[in-house]
């Protein structure tokens, strides 16, 4: 493994925070080199972009104030200081600008244009579904300002099974999207069937 892998690694392990953001990381990678599988794309730009994506989002990254965190963009920030660690590391600089861009379009609202910028979408769009996407989701009641009870989180999953298996764009990434979406189907209709309206 080149050694700005090592580096890139041992950073996110570090800045990571609250803790549970780390696994996002290596799990991403690893699904979207599976939703690449026999097709071509730059690996180097894929992995950083994959560890690298979520810089923005940590404790220590972002706004401490709520009024400014809830009209944060952590694209910018994240795409800004990624070019300067991943310089700093050695990290190729004629790809800089690919792993820019995949980053600026990870998120399920953009539109890709790279193999690489699509190939991480699906796969953030594979974590957000399945047992994983509904531990992620979940993780945040109680401590995201947004989700102050199990109630107000049913929502955001129930979209997710709405929209996102729709937006995935590689054939790859939906047949693995199959499973996941019957198993959060399942959660929500286990929840339904528990606690019905009494749940808070």
């Amino acid at each position: 493994m080149a050694r700005w892998r090592d580096s890139v690694v041992a950073y996110i392990r570090g800045e990571a925070l609250p803790e549970d953001k780390f696994g996002h990381q290596p799990r991403l990678y690893a699904l979207a080199c599976r939703a690449g599988q026999g097709t071509e794309y730059d690996d180097d730009i894929l992995f950083a972009a994959a560890w690298m994506h979520d810089l923005g989002v940590f404790l220590g990254h972002r706004p401490q104030d709520p009024a400014e965190l809830s009209r944060w963009d952590h694209v910018p920030y994240t795409i800004a200081r990624t070019g300067e660690l991943l310089a700093e590391w050695g990290f190729p600089r004629d790809k800089l600008d690919g792993v820019a861009e995949a980053i600026r379009t990870h998120q399920p609202k953009d539109q890709p244009a790279t193999p690489e910028a699509i190939l991480l979408r699906d796969a953030d769009i594979l974590e957000q579904l399945g047992a994983v996407g509904a531990l992620r989701a979940l993780v945040k009641v109680g401590r995201d300002s947004r989700y102050a009870t199990f109630s107000s989180m049913i929502p955001v999953l129930r979209k997710a099974l709405e929209v996102l298996p729709g937006c995935l764009r590689t054939g790859r990434a939906r047949q693995m999207a199959a499973r996941r979406v019957e198993v959060l189907k399942a959660l929500l209709a286990a929840i339904d069937e528990e606690a019905g309206e009494q749940l808070y």
